[in-house]
């Protein structure tokens, strides 16, 4: 019946989808199964999503659907459900800025301005910087797919509290917890002491970036995730399937 009241999506051409896997080195690699899961999945969101550009700004089919794929690619085992719960994928041309508030513990109201490229809010839009989707495109596995992090952040999101432990079946969500919880613990500790990281230091600021971070590098970075936290990478190739640019 929910589908019904959706409406069914109009395929992609074929035509344009050879050109959106010709531009994402994410997709080149994948089988004939997830390449048909994929583009099912880009047509889905094409067809629920509004895609808004800012400024002068301007998208034309192949971008919006290149968009819809990255935003997609973490859904592959998953599925549509994970599309659930927001409606906008807003695109800034550039990095953007954010205003933050925050009441300390004394009442005193801090204010200050972020810079960001990607955002997630949990009950509206995802927000991405196109330059930096580019970027991550052109540089695939240097550890960075702010699409795949930002979507990291939405799926995580779906069970009501972004935590870094997505909707799973309750005996792998408690072993999930359990392994990033420890993963996590020791990469804080490391940047604590001042130490280099092999994985991007931002992982530490909480454990549901901590999650978007180490989906990045399960999308950009396979082989370097396994090398540092085998445990977390186990759990990733689970939950989102075999990296596109793994070697084996």
């Amino acid at each position: 019946m929910l589908k019904r009241l959706r409406g069914t999506p109009h395929p992609i051409d074929p035509a344009l989808w050879r050109d959106t896997r010709d531009a994402l080195p994410w997709l080149r690699p994948l089988d004939a199964e997830r390449d048909a899961r994929l583009r099912a999945l880009s047509a889905r969101f094409l067809h629920e999503k509004t895609i808004t550009p800012i400024g002068e700004l301007a998208l034309d089919a192949r971008q919006r659907c290149m968009l819809a794929a990255l935003c997609c690619l973490p859904l592959l085992e998953f599925g549509e459900a994970g599309l659930r719960g927001w409606s906008q994928l807003i695109v800034y041309p550039d990095a953007f800025r954010v205003n933050r508030t925050h009441v300390d513990a004394a009442g005193v109201m801090h204010e200050w301005e972020d810079e960001l490229i990607g955002e997630a809010w949990q009950a509206g839009p995802l927000v991405l910087s196109w330059a930096d989707v580019m970027a991550d495109c052109e540089d695939p596995t240097a550890g960075f797919c702010v699409a795949t992090h930002e979507m990291a952040h939405k799926i995580d999101a779906l069970d009501g509290v972004l935590d870094g432990t997505p909707p799973l079946p309750r005996p792998w969500q408690k072993q999930w917890a359990a392994d990033f919880q420890r993963a996590f613990d020791a990469l804080a500790a490391q940047v604590d002491a001042g130490h280099d990281t092999a994985i991007d230091g931002y992982a530490a600021e909480a454990p549901e970036e901590f999650f978007a971070v180490a989906t990045e590098y399960h999308f950009s970075d396979p082989a370097l995730l396994r090398e540092t936290m085998p445990d977390v990478a186990d759990h990733l190739r689970r939950f989102y399937g075999k990296p596109p640019l793994a070697r084996g």
